[in-house]
């Protein structure tokens, strides 16, 4: 009986993160599934196998538009859509390694191991340019590196596309696939049924000012690590 209920307590506690309230550290069961091609509209039939995750604004901005996440996994890598209500597409950077977060941008952040304060980040604009970089961060003292011997099968695949209806845009999706093989050295960078990564996915919009939405709730920035959520591989 005191084995049974000690391991409830046990992941339990883990859910709660830093912070100790669970309601700060959201968990996303993610689904498996065979390798698949994309086109960056989310047309691809893989996507029916899971759920939207709707993303929350992280302050009160006028612009209210909606921003949801898919994810899955393979026994390569992660797959990740984005779907973006938008009216107008901010974004004149037309070069990988930017600095995209001062533009239209989407972002994902991917945490493996706790023990371990380095997380690899990817940023994709609606033109398709990427911003792959490896995160160290030292109680909030980070810079990104970017990858070495970016090829092969350690190189990304991406795509976007902008949605409209007759010349008015309605939205843009993102889609991205982050190979395993890319993350390492990182402990835990190949996740197998019941690994848990924390991670955080934002986006950020220029239509008026800055808008910026979350999945996992940060209390500085976008690099707040703590505060990332639990990804629970199925």
């Amino acid at each position: 009986m005191k084995v049974r209920f000690f391991i409830p307590v046990i992941l339990s506690l883990y859910a709660l993160g830093v912070s100790g309230q669970a309601s700060e550290i959201p968990v996303w069961m993610v689904k498996k599934t065979p390798d698949f091609t994309f086109s960056g509209n989310g047309a691809s039939p893989e996507w029916t196998k899971t759920d939207w995750l709707e993303l929350s604004r992280r302050k009160n901005d006028q612009v209210a538009y909606q921003t949801a996440v898919k994810l899955l996994y393979s026994e390569t890598g992660m797959y990740c859509l984005f779907r973006c209500e938008d009216q107008t597409i901010t974004a004149t950077m037309k070069e990988d390694f930017l600095d995209l977060w001062n533009e239209d941008v989407v972002e994902a952040f991917f945490w493996p191991d706790r023990s371990f304060p380095v997380y690899f980040e990817y940023e994709l604009s609606p033109l398709n340019y990427e911003l792959p970089i490896l995160v160290p961060n030292h109680k909030g003292n980070f810079l990104g590196w970017r990858p070495w011997h970016y090829e092969g099968d350690r190189k990304t695949r991406h795509a976007t596309h902008v949605h409209k209806n007759g010349g008015d845009i309605q939205s843009w999706t993102a889609e991205f696939f982050i190979p395993f093989v890319l993350l390492k050295p990182l402990p835990n960078s190949i996740p197998q049924k019941g690994s848990r990564w924390r991670a955080n996915f934002y986006r950020v919009d220029y239509d008026q000012g800055s808008t910026t939405w979350s999945w996992a709730q940060v209390r500085t920035n976008f690099h707040d690590y703590e505060r990332f959520g639990i990804l629970v591989f199925e």
